[in-house]
């Protein structure tokens, strides 16, 4: 009894409530009798251990669970860790970690509230913290803190430069398997598994994702068997926003148009480069059904016809196929071209306003030559009458 107290008195204060709490429990639970045989295992403190050295160093610590070979083996002072397997939590000398399964957490020992659950899982975490893993070998080399694995492999390869890579959350076969960098996020089989930036999510089968930053993979797969093929979201159409156009390219990255002087070089007049669109052919056409089963009437370009007049007006698709116009270009061509007719014409009114000067001048002078003239014919004739 007195064992227990003692144990009793150095326990921590989260420890003091709980065991506060189960004697009350106990207080008012009926009389049974014992049950036979005894309970294996049980241990002052609340501990349990089960399994050649389960707990084989620990002296003060309480509320601790070891079932399997060497599991929680070099605990001795730390409380409230659950170690279900051989080797689980074997190094471990911290508290709240939780390890199911065979050499789960193995080489932890200050990292806490850890959990693990699956052969291997957080196989390698020794100093990291509030990771948790779910799976086979997920979270294996973990050497960070704040992630989050669920699946065979999962985040695997995360160790990070340094303390390791840390708040990434992979969902999947292999997520993230690679990963040395941070706060990514990755779901499903081997997303992100090529990731070695931070601040991404990679989302999809296979969506490997690359070596950079801020980026955002969703069913970019380069496998054509993964890779989607049409996508739908909701909240999009029927809703009004006031903003800039989205464009697409061949590689299916999403991004808007910039025009600020910032961004461009070699700037010069287009010139004549717009009179490419007097060899445009525009014409009227219909989607294939597949495409719009409402067949409405289109209007617009071929860009197979466009390729042969202008290459630079032509969007192609990742097999270097004409794809699509660049309707933006065209429009910017047929702006050219009307400011050119513009200045043109008025060119043109600048010199009818000095024909037209011209013509009044010579209207007025005709006229005081008319005049004179019919002076000259109306003025009295003098008859010599001398004869």
């Amino acid at each position: 009894m007195r064992t227990i107290y003692r144990v009793y008195c150095l326990l921590s204060p989260s420890a003091l409530r709980l065991v506060s709490l189960l004697l009350a429990c106990f207080a008012v639970l009926p009389r049974v009798e014992a049950v036979s045989p005894a309970p294996d295992g049980g241990y002052p403190g609340g501990n349990t251990a089960e399994g050649q050295n389960a707990l084989f160093s620990l002296t003060t610590g309480g509320f601790n669970t070891a079932v399997g070979y060497y599991s929680l083996r070099s605990d001795t002072t730390k409380s409230f860790n659950t170690a279900l397997g051989a080797g689980a939590l074997v190094a471990n000398t911290a508290d709240g970690n939780t390890a199911t399964g065979a050499a789960a957490l193995l080489s932890n020992t200050t990292g806490f509230a850890n959990t693990a659950n699956g052969e291997f899982a957080l196989f390698s975490t020794t100093t990291g913290s509030f990771n948790t893993a779910t799976g086979g070998d997920a979270l294996g080399n973990n050497t960070g803190s704040y992630n989050t694995a669920d699946g065979f492999d999962a985040l695997t390869g995360n160790t990070g430069p340094n303390t390791g890579g840390s708040f990434n959350t992979g969902v999947g076969f292999q997520a993230l398997y690679n990963t040395t960098g941070s706060h990514n996020t990755a779901i499903g089989d081997e997303a992100g598994s090529n990731t070695d930036g931070s601040n991404n999510i990679c989302i999809g089968a296979q969506v490997f994702g690359n070596v950079e930053d801020n980026t955002i993979h969703i069913g970019d797969s380069s496998d054509p068997n993964f890779a989607m093929q049409a996508c739908f979201i909701g909240g999009i159409a029927n809703s009004s926003v006031s903003g800039t156009a989205v464009y697409v390219d061949s590689n299916g990255q999403l991004g808007t148009q910039m025009s600020s002087q910032r961004f461009k070089q070699d700037i010069t007049p287009m010139n004549a480069a717009s009179e490419a669109l007097f060899g445009l052919q525009p014409v009227t056409f219909h989607y294939k059904e597949s495409i719009d089963p409402v067949c409405r009437r289109q209007l617009g370009l071929v860009a197979e016809q466009v390729e042969k007049v202008d290459p630079d007006l032509v969007v192609r698709d990742k097999d270097g196929k004409p794809y699509s116009v660049r309707y933006d270009q065209v429009n910017a061509m047929l702006l050219n071209e009307f400011l050119k007719e513009h200045s043109t014409l008025q060119e043109l009114k600048k010199e009818v306003a000095v024909l037209t000067a011209r013509l009044k001048e010579q209207d007025s002078k005709i006229e005081k030559v008319s005049t004179q003239l019919e002076m000259s014919r109306s003025a009295p004739q003098m008859v010599d009458n001398r004869d």
